[in-house]
């Protein structure tokens, strides 16, 4: 009798997993040899750097993904632009050995007819499970001036010559003058010549 109930109290113990008892090891990576949390999973954007151009503002966000890029199938990207979301964008992180445990965003944004002034940009970046749980949620902001930069603004400080009318008048020397006069008698004489012969 002794030994059913302990059989009994073993089997409640260990109960089998179904899908609404898996265990959460959604944040961190377990060294299977011995079970344990290796490391806390962790995406943390490095930098977001912003250069205007005529209409638009070029962005470049880089982060960095901790332990490593192993740790990492998919990482979800959500940009904001003042408390509103513009965009997100699901980034496959590559495996193969060429890369880094460091990546690069390039988003352009079109900013036609966005005043000029202080704009926030907030980037969100983390993982997305099914159940929609945001996992190794990191965000960081900027404060960005905005000033964009006209055809106008873009000019050189010295101009150029577009056109210059009157090209053809020359200031010329004496000499120079002689030469004409003698070449306009030519060509009048031959021309006169050539009507004489009609």
């Amino acid at each position: 009798m002794g030994k059913t109930k302990k059989a009994a109290k073993n089997l409640k113990a260990h109960k089998q997993l179904t899908l609404d008892r898996l265990p959460n090891f959604s944040k961190k990576e377990y060294d299977k040899s011995k079970d344990k949390p290796i490391r806390e999973k962790q995406i943390i954007i490095t930098e977001i750097c912003a250069i205007t151009k005529e209409d638009e503002l070029a962005l470049k966000v880089g982060f960095k993904l901790i332990p490593s890029k192993t740790a990492f199938s998919k990482v979800k990207s959500d940009l904001w632009f003042d408390n509103q979301q513009i965009s997100s964008a699901l980034v496959r992180i590559p495996q193969g050995s060429l890369a880094g445990d460091d990546f690069e965003l390039t988003p352009v944004l079109d900013m036609k007819g966005i005043a000029p002034g202080s704009h926030i940009i907030r980037v969100e970046m983390y993982e997305q499970w099914s159940d929609g749980q945001k996992l190794s949620f990191t965000q960081k902001e900027v404060n960005v001036k905005y000033v964009p930069k006209t055809r106008v603004s873009r000019l050189i400080k010295i101009p150029t010559v577009k056109s210059f009318e009157g090209v053809d008048l020359a200031l010329l020397s004496e000499s120079d003058k002689n030469i004409y006069r003698e070449i306009e008698e030519t060509t009048k004489k031959e021309s006169a010549t050539k009507q004489d012969n009609w």
